[in-house]
């Protein structure tokens, strides 16, 4: 799909909106979104990975568990993994943008080439005002699309080390100290070991121990979202993985525990920003 489609089929998302969401084989550990959004929502969501958008058009406003940001063109948002998050756009036209999804080993062999940065590096800051990394992040865009690997991994190389040097520094290391965050962490594990089938609150609770507004809570201060908002994330990054293998949408649906293959489309289309066909398709090289 390229940009200008306005087909739901193809990746477009509703009338105005466009959206292309792929990987280039010859990037490994990297995936690409490149969309104008007008009313597309994302919900509060998180990514193994890291996260950097280029904006070139409109205003982005992404909630991070801080507060809100608005994000305009010429800057560079950077989301670190297991961030929580939502973004819509600032304005009525929307926003356009061209995003990459960094595993969490690629940006630890480009820190530890390019910085002094000791354990695991992150971003301190979620906005940078920086055109030229902008830029970069933008034409890695389009040296992947016209098939040009030695220019995409070079520009993505230099962008991140760019920003890493600009706003990197350490990330903190989240220790699991109270009995509260234990349990929050033990309910992840049996949420995605039943993802199909998932205890009910009070059912998680009483297997753990504590009640259910005990582990509410300390489940929404361990991943920032309640139980239910992380599990349909889990259930979307589940489907992400079958859909690559080729596995069929309805399929895929009854697998990660939505009831059906719509049920499917809906949440998948609002966290990732196109629909699960056209996600496939794209992995599949066999885009329009």
């Amino acid at each position: 799909m390229h940009p200008g489609t306005d087909s739901a089929e193809n990746g477009a998302v509703s009338s105005g909106e466009w959206a292309r969401h792929w990987q280039y084989e010859r990037l490994p550990g990297l995936d690409l979104l490149r969309a104008h959004y007008v009313r597309q929502t994302f919900p509060r969501h998180a990514h193994d990975g890291y996260v950097f958008g280029a904006v070139s058009a409109g205003i982005q406003v992404v909630g991070m568990p801080y507060g809100t940001e608005r994000v305009s063109a010429g800057q560079v948002v950077m989301i670190n993994p297991e961030v929580p998050h939502t973004s819509h756009a600032g304005v009525p036209e929307g926003w356009a943008y061209a995003t990459l999804y960094a595993d969490s080993r690629t940006i630890a062999d480009i820190a530890a080439e390019t910085t002094v940065l000791r354990g695991t590096a992150g971003f301190a800051d979620t906005v940078a005002d920086d055109a030229r990394s902008a830029r970069l992040l933008t034409e890695v865009h389009r040296a992947a699309e016209e098939g040009n690997a030695l220019a995409a991994d070079s520009l993505f190389r230099v962008a991140i080390a760019r920003l890493l040097r600009g706003h990197g520094g350490p990330l903190p290391e989240r220790e699991i100290s109270t009995a509260g965050a234990r349990n929050a962490v033990r309910a992840r594990a049996i949420l995605e070991a039943r993802m199909s089938d998932p205890p009910t609150l009070e059912q998680l609770a009483g297997e753990l121990g504590g009640s259910p507004f005990s582990l509410l809570r300390a489940f929404r201060e361990r991943y920032g979202m309640p139980p239910h908002t992380w599990l349909t994330d889990a259930r979307v990054r589940r489907a992400r993985g079958l859909l690559e293998a080729g596995t069929p949408p309805a399929e895929v649906a009854t697998a990660v525990g939505f009831t059906d293959q719509p049920h499917l489309g809906r949440h998948f289309r609002r966290i990732v920003g196109v629909p699960p066909a056209a996600y496939q398709r794209e992995r599949r090289g066999t885009a329009a």
